[in-house]
């Protein structure tokens, strides 16, 4: 079938009826589950990326050229992005297939049991070479997770949604990744200075892994708790069925949706990344800014962020999913030139400032698109549909954006080369939003 031909039939105009009062009553719950478990993921992300950028360079990749370190360690944080597409594959069909509720569970438990396997792992001086493929193949595990997590949290939080308030539901797991860069900062930065910092390079690094076992625990008691979404919630002969590989029909009638909704988040990831990430080890190494700096000046950057989330959301479902996300994408694309700019400067208030306007627009951009992206496919192929286009465009803008930006910088020693690469990318997102429809009055239910 065309494209067209489905987009009439399952994206049409009809507004999605009052769900049950047990759905609403459930709802606030659902919400709160799905808020857990990316803030649990993304914080085991969050320290992998913190570490990489620290410490597991010299512990897994010893060289005498720290740069080469630092490339072999965002070479194994871009390899779990490589992963993702695998777990999109895998709990796509899980979520569109046997429930949403079922593939989030799943997807949790593989990220704890990588996750702790990273804080047991040995090092190059104990087991040699073994070491290094170890810590890929464990990450190779945690992309694989993280490829069905984010598809299904915004799934299951926005198909519980009452009606005209869908892109504030589904936009609560989008703080998720800023709390949990800021719960692993909350925790690297006690034990680095309790422990200082050559033990914290040594063996210490070690500790905000492990610590996510608790995490990981409540967030598999809340998730085995909640409601499945209400697409599920019926007699199979009342849902839309998807079919036996749902990526295969998504490809197959939806590629203009497909490949517009991965430039759509793409300029967002990047930026995301670029502060979150390569930004702490960046200012140090290569600008002399202290790492306290840099993880203070990006926390107080996420934590504004996290604040506007869900206004930013209420706003998107009033006037509209893609006026607030082109608003931000081009109001990244004339800022992230002076935003990395500002690195050049050392001074912490003035990198924090700058970074705390980029991820606000940032949020612009993420904030609705937590619902832009389900809305944009129907209900039999949602949970793939949302979740290829994000996970690629988090592959494409994000996962590489360290490893990109760590080869600029050493032949452009200039932070400005972080701004032309991410704006670049950016306007890559504005030009295939104008491109998508508006999407915030289509049924949810089809």
């Amino acid at each position: 079938m065309s494209e067209t031909r489905h987009d009439e039939a399952a994206v049409g105009t009809v507004p999605a009826p009052e769900p049950p009062p047990e759905a609403r009553k459930n709802v606030s719950r659902v919400a709160a589950a799905s808020l857990i478990g990316t803030t649990i993921e993304y914080y085991d992300f969050a320290v992998y990326g913190t570490a990489a950028a620290l410490v597991l360079g010299p512990a897994f990749f010893p060289s005498g050229n720290s740069t080469m370190s630092t490339l072999a360690a965002f070479l194994t944080f871009a390899a779990a992005f490589l992963a993702r597409p695998v777990g999109v594959v895998l709990f796509g069909t899980i979520g569109d297939r046997l429930g949403r509720k079922r593939a989030l569970v799943l997807s949790l438990i593989l990220m704890g049991v990588a996750t702790v396997g990273l804080g047991l792992l040995p090092t190059y001086d104990t087991v040699g070479f073994l070491a290094p493929v170890l810590l890929v193949a464990l990450r190779l595990l945690q992309g694989v997770s993280m490829g069905g997590e984010w598809g299904g949290a915004v799934l299951l939080a926005a198909e519980h949604a009452p009606p005209g308030r869908r892109a504030v539901y589904a936009s609560v797991p989008q703080i998720g990744p800023l709390l949990g860069f800021l719960l692993s900062s909350a925790v690297i930065l006690p034990t680095m200075g309790i422990f200082g910092r050559e033990a914290f390079a040594d063996w210490a690094w070690r500790v905000p892994f492990l610590l996510s076992t608790l995490l990981i625990a409540v967030g598999f008691w809340v998730r085995t708790r909640v409601e499945e979404s209400p697409v599920f919630d019926k007699p199979a002969t009342a849902r839309p069925s998807a079919p036996r590989f749902p990526l295969g029909a998504l490809v197959r009638e939806y590629p203009g949706r497909l490949l517009l909704g991965v430039g759509a988040a793409v300029g967002g990831s990047a930026v995301y990344y670029l502060v979150i990430v390569y930004s702490l080890s960046y200012g140090p190494k290569a600008l002399g800014i202290s790492q306290n700096t840099m993880l203070a000046a990006a926390s107080v950057a996420a934590a504004a962020a996290a604040a506007v989330t869900i206004p930013v959301a209420r706003l998107a479902d009033r006037v509209g999913r893609r006026p607030v996300i082109l608003a931000g994408a081009a109001g990244s694309v004339l800022w992230v030139l002076p935003m990395f700019g500002s690195l050049s400067t050392g001074d912490g208030l003035l990198i924090g400032g700058a970074f705390t306007v980029g991820l606000l627009l940032l949020i612009l951009m993420f904030g609705p698109m937590a619902a832009f992206l389900p809305e944009l496919f129907p209900a039999r192929l949602r949970y793939t549909g949302a979740s290829a286009t994000f996970i690629l465009a988090n592959t494409l803008g994000g996962g590489f954006a360290p490893l990109v930006a760590t080869w600029l910088t050493s032949n452009w020693q200039s932070p400005l080369v972080l701004g032309a690469y991410a704006g670049t990318l950016c306007l890559i997102s504005l030009a295939c939003v104008l491109a998508l429809p508006e999407t915030r009055d289509h049924d949810f239910t089809a």
